[in-house]
C-alpha cells in the first residue's frame, strides 16, 4: 500500500498531477470520470498506454473492492464486505427506501469508541480510512446498482464502522468529493454524519462550512447511564452535546437527529423517556428509536416492541418528534462490525 490512491484527489489536484506527468490538462477530467466508475487502469479505454504506465508506477486507481455481498431474505437490504489494498476488511449496508437508496459507509477500520452495544469497537481502532477509501465504498456499490436512468446510491450515511469525527480531515475531504459536481454530485442535504458526540469537532465542522445532517448517538437520557454505555461520555456530557448541536444548528440551519438504541431493562423505562424529553426540549431535533441488533460478544438484548412504542408514546405526549427506525438486515448481521468480525473469524479458523 505504498502507492497513492487517485480517488483521494479532487479534479483540481488531478489536473496538477496530469500536467506534472507531461500530459494535457483535459486528460484529468477523462481520468476522473473513469475513477468514479470504479474501474482499474486496464479498463480506461481512452487513456493511452504510455500515460497509464506513468500513473501506475506511483498510483492506484482502485482502493476498495467488494469482497462479499449478502442479501437479506427479509427485505431488500444488502450488506457488503470490502477489501482494502492492505488486506484490511470493512463493511457497509445498502438500504432501499421509497425515496432512494441509502448506503451506510465506514470511516475507520475498527473503532476506539468501544460502545457497549456495538461490534465495531471490539478490536479497537486499527486505522483511519483515507477520503478515497470512504469514497471507494460508494463508487463500488454504485457500479453494481446503477442503471442508465438512476444512480445506485442516492443518499449516504457515515454510520458504519468507526467514529467519523475521529477521522476529521479525511471525512471532510470525502464530503467535498462526494458533492463534487464533476464526480458523484450527491447533494449535501443527502449526506448524514453519525457521531458519538465529539463536541469540539461538531463545532469545527460547522465553522469549516460542512453541512451534513448531524446525527448524535445518544442512547441514554442522563450522564450516569450514558457513561455505562459509551466511554466517550466521560469526556463529553449530554449538556456539552446539547450546546454543540445548538451551535451547529445556528450555523447550518440543519435539524439535529438523536439516535437512541433501545436496550432491554437499561434505557427503555418510563423515567428514561421523561428525562429524554426534558433534555431535548426546545431543540430543533428528531429522535430515532432503534431496535437493538443483538451482538453476541456484547450480551445486550433489545427492548420489546411493546416497550419501544410505549417509550415513543411518552415522548410524543411531551411534544417530541420521534419515530421508530425500521429494523433492516437482521438476518445478515446488520449491526456495525458484526459481519466483518464473523468473516475474519471464519477465515482464521
Amino acid at each position: 500500500m505504498n502507492k497513492m490512491l487517485l480517488t483521494d484527489m479532487n479534479l483540481q489536484e488531478l489536473e496538477t498531477l496530469v500536467c506534472e506527468l507531461g500530459e494535457q490538462k483535459f486528460r484529468a477530467k477523462q481520468l476522473y470520470k473513469w475513477l468514479f466508475k470504479g474501474v482499474d487502469f486496464a479498463q480506461m479505454s481512452n487513456i493511452s498506454p504510455n500515460f497509464i504506465d506513468k500513473l501506475s508506477e506511483n498510483y492506484d486507481a482502485v482502493g476498495v473492492r467488494i469482497y462479499g455481498e449478502y442479501k437479506s431474505k427479509i427485505d431488500d437490504t444488502v450488506k457488503y464486505l470490502y477489501k482494502l489494498r492492505d488486506g484490511n476488511v470493512i463493511e457497509g449496508v445498502l438500504m432501499r427506501y421509497k425515496y432512494g437508496n441509502t448506503l451506510c459507509v465506514s470511516t475507520q477500520v475498527g473503532c476506539r469508541m468501544n460502545c457497549a452495544f456495538c461490534a465495531s469497537g471490539l478490536d479497537g481502532l486499527i486505522r483511519n480510512l483515507t477520503a478515497g477509501e470512504i469514497l471507494g465504498q460508494v463508487i463500488a456499490v454504485n457500479a453494481l446498482n446503477s442503471t442508465e436512468s438512476q444512480r445506485g446510491v442516492t443518499n449516504i450515511v457515515l454510520m458504519g464502522s468507526g467514529e467519523p469525527l475521529d477521522n476529521y480531515g479525511n471525512v471532510c475531504k470525502f464530503l467535498s468529493l462526494a458533492s463534487d459536481e464533476n464526480g458523484l454530485n450527491i447533494s449535501r442535504r443527502n449526506v448524514s454524519l453519525s457521531t458519538c458526540g465529539l463536541c469540539d469537532k461538531i463545532r469545527q465542522l460547522a465553522d469549516d462550512g460542512y453541512t451534513p445532517t448531524m446525527t448524535i448517538s445518544l442512547h441514554a437520557p442522563n450522564d450516569v447511564m450514558r457513561q455505562e454505555i459509551m466511554p466517550i461520555a466521560k469526556k463529553y456530557s449530554i449538556d456539552d452535546i446539547i450546546g454543540a448541536v445548538k451551535y451547529y444548528f445556528q450555523k447550518t440551519g440543519r435539524r439535529i437527529i438523536f439516535e437512541y438504541s433501545m436496550i432491554n431493562g437499561k434505557n427503555d423505562g418510563e423515567s428514561c423517556a421523561i428525562q429524554l424529553a426534558e433534555k431535548v426540549k426546545g431543540l430543533a431535533c428528531h429522535i430515532n428509536l432503534i431496535p437493538l441488533n443483538y451482538v453476541k460478544e456484547r450480551g445486550l438484548s433489545g427492548s420489546s416492541k411493546k416497550n419501544i412504542y410505549r417509550f415513543m408514546s411518552i415522548l410524543e405526549k411531551n411534544g417530541v418528534s420521534v419515530t421508530v427506525r425500521r429494523s433492516m438486515g437482521g438476518d445478515i448481521d446488520g449491526a456495525c462490525g458484526q459481519l466483518r468480525r464473523k468473516v475474519i473469524s471464519d477465515e482464521n479458523n
